[in-house]
């Protein structure tokens, strides 16, 4: 996802991460290449389909008088169904529609299966920093950071200036969420949110929310329910956002009507935005490296030739909102100071 939430109910806590791996480089010293979003990822508009009289009252193209497929027979979903019925006013029918439709995602369950107690570390792992910062910290990941710049150079800027915060670090984030739009993922968001709401269970009212906001989001925005794709874990656009994060953080940047993250203009001002909204300070430090230390503000981070230490600031902070990882956080921090050299 720009981004923190006012809310603790809207942050996105290793949900909003890279939507896959990012490309690894075959050439030592690779060209940048031309950064567009992946066509297909970006929901079609549909006209009045936020007409709760016309598509959403009459079923549209998945209207059904009951649920047939991987989700008939769940009394959770038809639970579900009745809550945004009751709730936000959605056509029952149209809704059985859409679960008829809904695919159960082995793959997502596996992903969101919990990892056991006894295998997670009291100390990072041996290298662990390191091999983290190689996927980030890399020549195509830093020419094309400026080359992504230097193309969107006045939306950047004017983002800059509207939500008081520091352009490399809006360009860096797009760069390790989505390789600058290259990695928006390739999962459908109903079917990923769906499976993850009914047929998981660790976080199954979070992403049962998430669905909620989902479902409110297209109908507002217009947006087909079963065309936007994203990450295994319902994360969109160029800047990761889940569905609570859209509704309440993207903005139409580029004022063309409609909030759409899929855009480098509507991206980047939504990734300011969530920045600001989550206490970023314009032209202030974000973290240094010190000495170890019991201060809770030093974190410790494993390389091949032992720990770094560094001391995090209130913008570390504010990153971590996005990604709840000291990891993800300093990629982010030391990539968009690469990225600033290189710029200017």
């Amino acid at each position: 996802m720009t981004h923190k939430l006012i809310a603790p109910s809207l942050v996105v806590i290793f949900l909003a991460g890279c939507a896959s791996e990012p490309p690894q480089p075959t050439n030592p010293t690779p060209k940048t290449i031309a950064i567009t979003p992946i066509p297909e990822a970006r929901p079609q508009k549909l006209e009045n389909y936020n007409s709760p009289s016309e598509a959403d009252m009459n079923g549209g193209d998945y209207s059904a008088m009951g649920i047939t497929g991987d989700y008939a027979g769940l009394y959770s979903v038809q639970n579900f169904i009745n809550f945004m019925v009751r709730k936000h006013g959605f056509s029952q029918n149209y809704l059985n529609g859409l679960f008829s439709q809904a695919q159960r995602l082995d793959s997502v369950i596996k992903l969101e299966s919990p990892v056991a107690a006894s295998t997670m570390p009291t100390k990072p792992h041996l290298g662990s920093w390191t091999r983290y910062r190689n996927k980030f910290l890399t020549e195509a990941h830093i020419s094309n950071g400026v080359e992504f710049w230097r193309s969107h150079a006045d939306a950047v800027e004017r983002a800059s200036l509207q939500y008081h915060v520091d352009p490399e670090y809006i360009v860096a984030i797009i760069g390790v969420e989505t390789y600058f739009g290259k990695n928006v993922g390739k999962t459908r968001i109903f079917d990923a949110l769906a499976t993850l709401s009914f047929y998981t269970e660790r976080r199954s009212k979070y992403f049962m929310s998430e669905l909620e906001h989902y479902l409110l989001m297209t109908r507002e925005e217009g947006y087909e329910p079963r065309q936007p794709v994203g990450s295994w874990a319902g994360a969109m656009g160029l800047g990761q956002f889940m569905p609570s994060s859209f509704r309440h953080l993207a903005v139409d940047f580029n004022s063309d009507g409609r909030r759409d993250i899929w855009h480098p203009e509507d991206a980047i001002g939504s990734v300011a935005h969530y920045f600001s909204k989550n206490g970023w300070q314009l032209n202030q430090p974000v973290t240094y490296q010190t000495s170890p230390s019991t201060d809770p503000a030093v974190i410790e981070l494993s390389t091949y030739e032992g720990s770094e230490y560094w001391f995090i600031q209130k913008n570390f902070k504010v990153i971590k909102r996005y990604n709840n990882s000291n990891k993800y956080a300093m990629a982010v921090h030391q990539l968009a100071q690469a990225i600033k050299d290189r710029y200017y």
